[in-house]
């Protein structure tokens, strides 16, 4: 079988990308400095009803773990997983994602961590709309903030668990504090020095409402690699269900059905693949390399001769298949 996706290397960071999350128990010092963005504008947004969402909206039952020195990282993990049915402390989760030599918490660890506990992390495209929008889809989403100036950064998650458009307030489990208010524009000074990095764990099946379907896939296929490829079943069907007119979606489930010991429903996504980019030369490899396994051997030609005369990279490999098949 040729491979689900080829995935790009991890991107190198540099030691400032390298974001470490730092402790946020000196608030009073940090007001006093966000007093100096002052003229910062608050994010311009469309009306409720142009973006979707309700006026305002709250998560109820959004557990609350106070954050000790350094510790917002695994705090942050365990309110989200918690929410999400998932029974882990945060003593736990501080070895998996706390870095020493960083006095933090860096994202991928964070993501990372989410996978081990059958859940998916999405990262967010960054835009205050989107996270308005899954929080109004009832998502608790972690934030980073960058709660300094950006020569001093002192990096901060917390988990934002709903908003009041009216009175452009954000309500945040942060720091040492509960249901906090923030104002869009204060909120929105911190979290652009992120580059607004945000994150949703969802369990294997449900998708952010605000990603599309190439987020959503790159997700997914992390997810895939962590755990297994019957874990990831019921998220790649959701993809399909929601974007069902995009061939690598199907084709994404078809070698997860495959992977997952399911040759007769993988042979059907491919098909579904090939239906709606007949030139996805390895979508019909794959369904050929399918259909012989199955014995289905007449149809499994017709798919490798299509492999075979589209240009692609995995030509050889299906005039390669065709030799065998003829042999």
């Amino acid at each position: 079988m040729s491979h689900l996706l080829e995935r790009q290397a991890p991107r190198q960071q540099s030691q400032r990308q390298a974001w470490n999350a730092r402790t946020a128990g000196v608030l009073l010092l940090m007001t006093a400095l966000l007093l100096l963005g002052g003229c910062a504008t608050g994010p311009r947004l469309a009306s409720p009803v142009d973006m979707g969402v309700a006026e305002r909206t709250y998560i109820d039952g959004v557990p609350f773990h106070a954050q000790r020195d350094y510790q917002c990282g695994p705090a942050s993990l365990a309110m989200v997983l918690n929410y999400s049915g998932v029974d882990v402390s945060v003593d736990s989760l501080i070895p998996q994602v706390f870095l020493p030599n960083r006095d933090g918490s860096v994202q991928p660890e964070m993501q990372s961590t989410v996978r081990r506990y059958d859940r998916i992390s999405f990262v967010l495209d960054g835009n205050f709309t989107s996270l308005l929008e899954e929080l109004d889809a009832g998502h608790p989403v972690v934030v980073m903030q960058n709660l300094s100036l950006p020569l001093w950064p002192m990096w901060h998650y917390a988990v934002a668990i709903g908003y009041d458009l009216d009175e452009q307030l954000l309500t945040l489990h942060s720091g040492e504090e509960a249901n906090r208010l923030e104002s869009f524009r204060r909120f929105d000074a911190t979290w652009a020095r992120s580059e607004r990095w945000a994150m949703v764990a969802l369990p294997p099946g449900e998708l952010p409402v605000s990603v599309g379907p190439r987020r959503a896939m790159d997700a997914i296929a992390s997810f895939e690699q962590a755990n297994d490829a019957e874990a990831a079943l019921p998220a790649w069907r959701a993809v399909t269900e929601r974007w069902p007119q995009d061939a690598m979606a199907w084709f994404a489930l078809g070698n997860a059905e495959y992977g997952a010991g399911r040759p007769e429903d993988a042979a059907n996504a491919f098909r579904h693949a090939t239906e709606r980019q007949p030139d996805l030369a390895v979508a019909w490899l794959n369904l050929g390399l399918t259909l012989e396994g199955l014995g289905q051997r007449s149809e499994a030609h017709r798919a490798l001769q299509q492999a075979a005369i589209l240009p692609s990279r995995w030509q050889d490999d299906a005039e390669q298949a065709l030799t065998r098949f003829n042999d």
